[in-house]
């Protein structure tokens, strides 16, 4: 029986850092998605099966970067019970990662470029503007640790989830968490607002 490791998904999970790596207008993020995808399908396949697991990773892709994490994850693990047997046909993993795109897109956006970096830049700018070096800093490593996590964590919860992920998917999950998120948001920034712009 073929298992992917802990290892496997680490160097996915760095690989997919590079979505964006080689955008292109006819498939968009496809380039990267199948480059994030390389260390699982070469542990689970060879020969003939592996090119041929290569060609579906190349087909259309496009999200918001830093929720590709479960889509790969959910995709891993379904590649692992195709690799040991069960009848998954090549459509139906090109049609989930498809279904999982435009769901996820649509809370990426809000929840991380339009709450969560506005939020992490005001504490940095707060900390520039009283004249602290640190401010930038304080911004970049909060960010980028956030990221990470979410992406690493959010990978992780994919693979162990499979196919059972897309049943939250179609329900109200993700408006709920987008609606709660932007409501925190512009709670944070109300108070940022009034204790530092005059």
């Amino acid at each position: 029986m073929k298992k992917l490791s802990s290892n496997d998904l680490f160097w996915t999970f760095v690989r997919s850092n590079f979505l964006q790596g080689s955008w292109n207008m006819e498939r968009m993020q496809a380039l990267g998605f199948c480059f994030g995808m390389v260390p699982i399908i070469k542990k689970l396949y060879e020969g003939e099966e592996r090119k041929q697991a290569i060609k579906r990773h190349l087909e259309f892709y496009n999200t918001q970067p830093f929720v590709t994490a479960p889509i790969i994850g959910v995709v891993a693990a379904m590649e692992e019970q195709k690799a040991n047997g069960k009848d998954i046909q090549d459509t139906a993993l090109n049609a989930l990662s498809v279904g999982m795109m435009g769901p996820l897109a649509g809370a990426g956006d809000p929840l991380f470029l339009f709450t969560l970096r506005p939020i992490f830049l005001s504490l940095g700018a707060g900390l520039a503007v009283s004249g602290n070096v640190l401010g930038p800093i304080v911004f970049f490593v909060l960010w980028n640790v956030m990221v990470a996590a979410v992406k690493w964590y959010t990978q992780e919860f994919g693979y162990r989830a499979g196919t059972a992920i897309t049943d939250d998917l179609s329900g109200n999950l993700l408006q709920q968490v987008t609606r709660g998120a932007s409501m925190m948001g512009m709670f944070v920034i109300g108070s940022l607002i009034q204790r530092w712009v005059s």
